[in-house]
């Protein structure tokens, strides 16, 4: 009947006390996890919402006169009246991240605390209920150890008795004290029976009482619980949805501000508006008169009022056409500092290119901010000039003179970092040469001065497979360092002459050589050194007779003959 009653309680799984703990612990989880989806959300709401409000300021009209003169046009009042609407839009989605967080996630952060304290105190209760029954198990096992001994003892007693009351050997009193011992054992026997008989009278009661009114309670409770906690989840969920149906109507609101400005273009009126703007006022020119030519007449060079010269007027001289300055390599820049010296000595040739040219482009970004704030300050001081009850113009001059002296400093470390970039580059392998320490990114097959004199624009390849349309002038500062009789003599050519094995070396790591003059290498592959690495990162090997080439330093593992370290 109790089984019956029970129905779909809880109670009905008495027996499965860590099964409901560990599903009463997923439930928990389930509301941290569905609480953290709600916070993400919200936050992006509040990215979103800050996303779409700078793309609102970002096309905002500037104060200038050629976007003034702009509004005059219907499209863009059109547009502005978007941005604006867009702005309004964009605190809508402000709204949606405020309310889940103050009616979804403080509540249920605010929930779980309660909820993981009663779950708490319910199993804490559990557990001292199971380890009352189990203490009590324990005294039963006992007693019922203890009774099984004494009845065994009280055996042996009794036939030990009989033993001596048999054998006419022994005394009256042996046989008396025989017979005494053996009712004391059955006697403390009957007492562990006794024992016995009530610990297992109250182990029953115990028992009965722990699965049917102690363990059922504590479930019903949990039951409650957890019924109460998915509860509160789908009111959480049914929140989730109402705050985006609560901002609908403003967004609605929005959404037609924007029709309506579209609607308010006016194409005949923007017509209108630039005849209005841009006619001249000139009539038109008229006819041009025949000029005969005969003996003695000449031919009229004037031109006339009514010419197309002087109803066009001056054309306007184009200005020269300079070329226009090529894009920079798309580098990466690394934030992470190490501990290496200034000029990244401490890499290898392509990683310390990089870490140089990122270092030119944060230098040239300061210079710029510096020179625009300088711009700005300069314009200050000229509004202080025309009007001194604004402010002191003299007071504008220390600051102009420490930017021109944090300029200067920054110019002066554009050059020296320049400077190693040009060293750097100086020393890379290009594409079709093989990686000697001459690069042919600065000398071709040609001669030098043919590159030097050529001022026309030469596509380069920058490292991720981009080009610049121009020479610049960091080109030219690395030819001319690769033109120096240093360079000359530091880089000449052996490649005719059968070099000496100086060495021998081992591959530590195995190395595709896919460029030419390139060596492939098998990881634990032995080679012969022909010539060290000379500060380019790279070492030149040979294989056999006719197969040589470079490989990079830190790749292989190279012992040098005792002479060739010697010199």
């Amino acid at each position: 009947m109790m089984e019956e009653r029970m129905g779909n309680c809880w109670s009905y799984t008495k027996d499965q006390f860590d099964n409901l703990e560990k599903h009463t612990q997923s439930g928990i989880e389930f509301v941290e996890r569905y609480s953290k989806f709600v916070k993400e959300r919200s936050e992006i709401e509040i990215s979103y919402a800050k996303q779409i409000r700078n793309l609102s300021k970002k096309y905002q009209p500037k104060k200038n006169s050629r976007e003034e003169e702009e509004n005059k046009y219907t499209s863009c009042r059109a547009f502005l009246s978007t941005l604006n609407e867009l702005n309004d839009y964009a605190g809508q989605h402000e709204v949606i991240a405020e309310n889940l967080t103050s009616q979804i996630i403080t509540e249920l952060s605010r929930y779980l605390t309660e909820l993981k304290a009663e779950r708490k105190s319910h199993f804490h209760d559990g557990r001292k209920a199971q380890q009352q029954i189990e203490s009590l198990w324990k005294q039963l096992e006992s007693s019922k150890r203890r009774f099984e001994r004494d009845c065994k003892e009280a055996d042996r007693a009794q036939q030990y008795f009989e033993r001596m009351d048999a054998d006419i050997n022994v005394t009256k009193a042996d046989v008396e004290k025989a017979r005494q011992q053996a009712q004391m054992r059955h006697q403390i026997a009957a007492d562990s029976k006794t024992e016995y008989s009530n610990y297992l009278t109250k182990f029953n009661q115990e028992q009965n009482e722990h699965y049917y009114t102690l363990i059922p309670n504590i479930f019903q409770k949990l039951q409650e619980m957890e019924e109460r906690r998915i509860e509160r989840v789908g009111v959480s969920m049914k929140t989730y949805a109402e705050v985006d149906r609560e901002v609908l109507p403003i967004v609605g609101k929005c959404l037609d501000g924007m029709t309506k400005a579209a609607e308010s273009i006016e194409p005949k009126t923007d017509s209108k508006q630039v005849v209005e703007s841009y006619k001249s006022g000139f009539e038109p020119p008229g006819d041009v008169e025949f000029e005969d030519y005969g003996p003695g007449q000449t031919m009229k060079r004037t031109v006339s009022e009514t010419s197309l010269s002087n109803s066009r007027g001056e054309a306007k001289e184009r200005p020269g056409g300079g070329k226009s300055k090529g894009k920079l390599w798309p580098f990466i820049k690394n934030k992470n500092k190490g501990s290496g010296p200034e000029d990244f000595s401490h890499l290898p040739p392509e990683q310390r290119r990089k870490k140089l040219q990122a270092k030119i482009d944060d230098i040239n970004k300061d210079i710029q901010k510096e020179m625009d704030q300088k711009d700005a300050l300069t314009k200050m001081k000229g509004v202080y000039e025309k009007n001194p009850q604004m402010g002191d113009p003299a007071s504008v001059d220390p600051r102009l003179v420490e930017m021109a002296m944090n300029i200067e400093k920054l110019q002066s470390e554009v050059q020296k970092f320049e400077g190693w970039l040009a060293e750097v580059e100086g020393r890379l392998p290009s594409r079709s040469d093989p990686p000697r320490r001459q690069s042919g990114l600065y000398e071709s097959q040609n001669s030098n001065s043919t590159m030097v004199d050529n001022n026309c624009a030469q596509d380069r390849e920058s490292p991720d497979g981009s080009y610049t349309e121009e020479q610049s002038s960091e080109t030219q500062v690395k030819v001319a360092i690769a033109n120096t009789p240093e360079f000359d003599d530091e880089f000449d050519d052996g490649d005719e002459e059968t070099l000496p094995t100086i060495g021998t070396c081992k591959a530590v790591y195995s190395f595709e050589g896919h460029n030419e003059g390139t060596i492939s290498v098998t990881e634990g592959e032995l080679l012969f050194v022909i010539e060290q690495d000379k500060g380019d990162g790279w070492t030149r090997v040979r294989r056999n007779e006719e197969e040589e080439g470079y490989v990079p330093t830190s790749y292989v593992e190279v012992f040098l003959e005792t002479n060739t370290k010697d010199s």
